[in-house]
């Protein structure tokens, strides 16, 4: 039986990872956010297009990510 979370769970230390991996040359892009909403997922995504070369195609897979369905980052 899977263990339940309590009525004074607490959730401790950072919630979301948001990262990029180049697989060409092991680079990695990433931040670590302590909400997830879509404002972190955005952030993430402008610091993507900043870091990666305007030639280079991006590729997203986005896992559990909650920000992808909301309205406010125009994805729904």
């Amino acid at each position: 039986m899977p263990e339940r979370r309590t009525h004074d769970y607490v959730r401790n230390g950072i919630t979301s990872l948001f990262a990029a991996f180049n697989i060409a040359d092991g680079s990695v892009i990433g931040e670590l956010h302590r909400q997830h909403r879509t404002a972190e997922f955005k952030k993430f995504l402008a610091t993507s297009d900043k870091t990666v070369p305007a030639e280079l195609d991006v590729h997203l897979i986005c896992d559990s990510c909650e920000a992808q369905g909301s309205t406010a980052s125009g994805q729904a």
